[in-house]
């Protein structure tokens, strides 16, 4: 059994408040939920408005495996939110 996590830092300039930050970031997780069978929540910079800081995680029996499903959420959250950056992310299987 291999774990892979994704640590993910997004920039998100069209928030203007800490209300608009989160719906911008639930919205975002909710439909990465639907759209691939991972566990994703945010993990820091909770009271900063423009950044957060994503975690995502998935279970399988091959790290290949792992490794692509996590890079096929990086690629849908930035298909998703074209306004919000990824600015940099880690890859690690456990």
């Amino acid at each position: 059994m291999v774990i892979g996590v994704c640590t993910l830092n997004l920039s998100i300039p069209v928030a203007f408040s800490l209300k608009e930050k989160r719906q911008v970031v639930r919205s975002l997780i909710a439909r990465v939920r639907n759209e691939f069978n991972v566990a994703i929540g945010e993990v820091d910079d909770h009271d900063v408005w423009q950044h957060a800081v994503l975690a995502v995680a998935c279970v399988s029996t091959s790290a290949q495996h792992a490794h692509s499903q996590l890079e096929a959420v990086i690629r849908f959250i930035d298909r998703q939110r074209p306004d919000c950056p990824i600015g940099a992310y880690e890859i690690e299987m456990l």
